[in-house]
């Protein structure tokens, strides 16, 4: 993998979104069609999350904070330098945070959370929701005829 907007290549995360419609536009990106995914609800109780949902506001956070939606792709990729982004979450990480919500830069009003999964311990909960079991549950699952 290549990192994400919060998490370098080898920091391990699950990004999630409050709804539907953000999720499938954090999918799809820049794409004209977005690739094949599927979309699950997970039930979340994870404890020291830094909440930035509400975006960079001067008043309420250091300067460091106002380039986190800046290309981290172009940075990483064609730069070659390291994105704010993921200074930033190497602080949160080393502040002994779990994840972070941000809003999303692909869906005016939506909002994301990265957690960062090494991180989390025996007393988080992420669980996808799948009550009747219809989620694949290794690649022998996709194979199961209907």
């Amino acid at each position: 993998m290549n990192g994400g907007r919060f998490n370098p290549k080898g920091v391990s995360a699950l990004y999630l979104s409050a709804d539907p419609e953000t999720a499938l536009a954090e999918l799809r990106q820049d794409a004209l069609l977005a690739p094949p995914a599927t979309l699950a609800a997970y039930k979340v109780i994870v404890g020291d999350i830094v909440d930035f949902a509400g975006g960079f506001d001067s008043d309420r956070w250091s300067p460091d904070w106002s380039d986190w939606n800046c290309d981290w792709k172009y940075m990483s990729r064609i730069e070659r330098k390291m994105p704010q982004t993921w200074r930033l979450s190497n602080e949160i990480i080393g502040q002994q945070c779990r994840g972070l919500l941000f809003p999303s830069t692909r869906k005016p009003g939506g909002t994301n959370l990265v957690l960062f999964s090494d991180h989390l311990t025996q007393a988080d909960k992420v669980e996808v929701h799948d009550p009747n079991g219809d989620l694949p549950r290794n690649q022998l699952s996709w194979n199961r005829n209907s």
